[in-house]
């Protein structure tokens, strides 16, 4: 059976994972890097979307954060489910649980820090990119134990 593309990315995560130095190959999962890659590129979709909504058309800055916010974790969702968490789950309890996660996400990260420090005078692409770092390690997090979390496989409390 000839490979799918989703498991050539995941091939290539877990390669790059186990060349990694100084033992990070046993503390950084696969799954992380290709959260990375798929989000670092829907984060450059995020940030060209506001450039367009709030620096050429001169969209309101909450509009143009909401929207940029909104096309980008779209794409995320689409992207993580396929390539990275290789998910056949049925998709509506996992994009349920997806919506909650980007509305606190939203709130406390885009709004709260992004926001936030751009009301303090931080220019708005700075505050979007601190924001970002803030907003990543949540969502990974969300996805890979909540969102996607494998729930075929029993929960063992003290297992490794």
């Amino acid at each position: 059976m000839a490979e799918d593309h989703s498991d050539r990315f995941a091939a290539f995560c877990a390669a790059v994972v186990r060349r990694l130095p100084f033992g990070l190959s046993r503390v950084v999962a696969p799954s992380f890097l290709g959260f990375a890659l798929i989000n670092g590129f829907t984060f450059g979709v995020d940030l060209l979307l506001l450039t367009t909504f709030h620096g050429w058309l001169g969209w309101p800055l909450w509009l143009s954060i909401s929207l940029g916010y909104l096309g980008a974790f779209g794409l995320s969702f689409v992207l993580n489910r396929a390539f990275n968490f290789r998910s056949h789950a049925p998709v509506g309890r996992q994009l349920v649980l997806y919506v909650i996660a980007i509305g606190v996400n939203y709130a406390a990260f885009l709004l709260g820090v992004g926001a936030g420090l751009a009301a303090l005078g931080v220019q708005y692409h700075l505050s979007r990119i601190v924001a970002g770092a803030c907003e990543g390690v949540f969502m990974y997090s969300v996805m890979r134990w909540v969102v996607f979390a494998n729930r075929a496989e029993p929960v063992v409390a003290g297992a490794s």
